[in-house]
């Protein structure tokens, strides 16, 4: 792009408004308009500048406002729709089981979760099109920000003292008219004006006087918070930065720490402890009369392992034991940067149950055999050419679809078995369905297995989290909150005072907000100088009075 000469003789970039050196507005449009916008001084920005490869495309679609805003709008938007329904890590539910958690949404919410699950909204702030969001965003803040603080930055640092009649004329204050001495005016104004705080200027009979420039940092500092603050988020979704998982362990179970690789925890013994009626009356009054019973305190006692040096991922065979533990509500155990907190909890969760087969004419029993429900074997041998097979199994049995047996879940919530009785008198078997609620033959048999008790253990909730972003999300809050606080209770002012070309004096003040303290600020230089009176192009009061006058 061809360079704009000014009068002066400088070379300003294509699309320059304001002359850099003296001033003078540069284009027609410009040239025209009563006012000119000082929002980046005139100073030529890239996205208005360059336009043709595909990088200016690129830079000027993210440069832009409304880009900008579409792109938080999408953010707000999906944000919102998450909220609808739980997210993934918040149901009850297997996590390691996509299936699992397909079945729930549907089976809780219907329909709509259902469709809720098909867009990915159960997992949306891992999903990556949201991180796609969240990246275009920082994106777009950046290059937008670089596109405008760049410019302002070179016009503020090489802004001229002296400036062109025109410059002068274009700002929103401005005064013109003779005074009787203009040289002993200079000198009190600057004075003044140093006394109030201005850092002050002087060259060849012109005054520049400004205050709080640092003011206008204060949104790029904003800026530069909340790209660190979304830095912040992107790097959850790296391994190792953040973990916030959800496990269920049985009394009994040694299990991987879900997000913690390498580590295993065991449930030695699962504590629950109810008031004593003594204590629940004096606290709780009628309260209890109604639950039956309130908790005080629960608690998991579990011992934690860690993987020997060299053995495979998921190699539980060799272990060492790190520490025994008390996990209680706000006591959580903690272990290389993780915290394992107790959430939750489950009684009387079903372990295994106890059968017996009987022949049904003598009522003679063949021998008991006992399902593991968590891992059930297939065969159970009771004496000689005298068996049980185990061909099906259903966890949480949930009637016929499609004419088929289902279940709901892995859960050993209503268990259900298919049978096959195998014995002398029939080496073929006779197969039995067998069910808590339901059972039933599949043809008259000569044996059935009945049902003799049952052994139940109670389960604990845990939650595993770890946070290494939290130093970067605490870093950016505070740098987003400073940059407010200085573009917020600051505000940068500038007054130029000088001698026209025909003797008269120029008075001319902008600033990027309140404006009624910067014309405060002129009034008392106008007190100790002779300054010519000035107007305020858009004080509607003022106009309106002129008006008035001339009518």
């Amino acid at each position: 792009m061809s360079k704009i000469k000014c009068q002066c003789g400088h070379e300003n970039p294509f699309g320059t408004v304001l002359c850099e050196r003296c001033g003078r507005p540069q284009t027609e449009e410009t040239k025209k308009s009563e006012l000119v916008d000082m929002r980046y001084e005139g100073a030529a920005r890239r996205s208005q500048t360059y336009k043709r490869s595909i990088v200016d495309k690129i830079w000027n679609f993210f440069s832009s406002v409304k880009v900008g805003i579409g792109i938080i709008i999408a953010v707000l938007s999906t944000s919102a729709i998450g909220t609808i329904f739980p997210q993934k890590d918040y149901i009850p539910v297997d996590q390691g089981s996509e299936v699992e958690v397909a079945a729930y949404y549907e089976r809780v919410y219907g329909f709509f979760g259902k469709i809720y699950y098909q867009f990915g909204f159960h997992d949306m702030y891992s999903s990556w099109w949201f991180k796609v969001l969240i990246g275009m965003l920082g994106i777009s803040i950046i290059i937008a920000s670089v596109d405008r603080v760049v410019p302002l930055y070179k016009s503020l640092k090489r802004q001229r003292t002296k400036r062109h009649t025109s410059f002068m004329k274009v700002q929103r204050i401005f005064g013109e008219g003779a005074v009787a001495d203009p040289d002993d005016s200079l000198q009190k104004a600057e004075e003044k004006l140093k006394e109030l705080r201005y850092n002050v200027k002087t060259e060849d009979g012109a005054i520049l006087a400004e205050k709080n420039r640092f003011s206008r940092w204060g949104p790029y500092v904003n800026h530069t918070g909340l790209i660190i603050f979304l830095f912040g988020v992107l790097l959850r979704g790296l391994p190792g930065f953040y973990v916030d998982e959800t496990m269920w362990i049985r009394e009994g179970e040694v299990r991987p720490i879900k997000g913690a690789d390498g580590y295993y925890l065991e449930n030695n013994e699962f504590i629950v402890e109810n008031y004593s009626k003594e204590e629940a009356d004096a606290v709780f009054g009628e309260a209890l009369d109604r639950v039956g019973s309130i908790v005080k305190t629960y608690q998991t006692d579990v011992t934690l392992y860690k993987q020997a040096e060299g053995s495979l991922p998921g190699q539980a065979d060799q272990l060492e034991k790190m520490t025994d533990y008390s996990i209680a509500v706000n006591k959580p155990l903690k272990f290389d940067g993780y915290s394992v907190f107790q959430m939750s909890y489950g009684l009387d969760e079903l372990k295994s149950m106890t059968f017996q087969l009987t022949e049904k004419a003598s009522d003679k029993s063949l021998g008991e055999f006992t399902v593991d429900l968590e891992n059930p074997e297939r065969t159970y041998e009771l004496a000689k050419d005298t068996r049980v097979d185990l061909l099906e199994y259903y966890p949480d049995y949930d009637g016929v679809k499609d004419g088929e047996l289902v279940s709901k879940s892995p859960a050993p919530n209503n268990p259900a078995f298919i049978f096959n009785m195998v014995t002398p008198a029939n080496p073929q078997g006779e197969r039995s369905f067998v069910a808590i609620r339901n059972t039933f033959e599949v043809e008259e048999n000569d044996y059935k297995v009945s049902f003799r008790g049952v052994e139940t253990r109670d389960k604990s909730g845990l939650t595993i989290r770890k946070d290494k972003t939290l130093p970067i999300l605490l870093l950016g809050g505070i740098i987003f909150m400073i940059g407010v606080i200085q573009g917020s209770y600051w505000n940068h002012r500038r007054i130029w005072v000088q001698k026209g070309a025909d003797g008269k004096m120029l008075v001319a003040a902008h600033t990027n907000k309140n404006w009624f303290s910067l014309k405060k600020d002129l009034d008392k230089v106008k007190e100790v100088s002779e300054l010519p009176a000035y107007a305020d192009r858009q004080d509607k009061e003022a106009k309106g009075e002129e008006e008035g006058d001339t009518l």
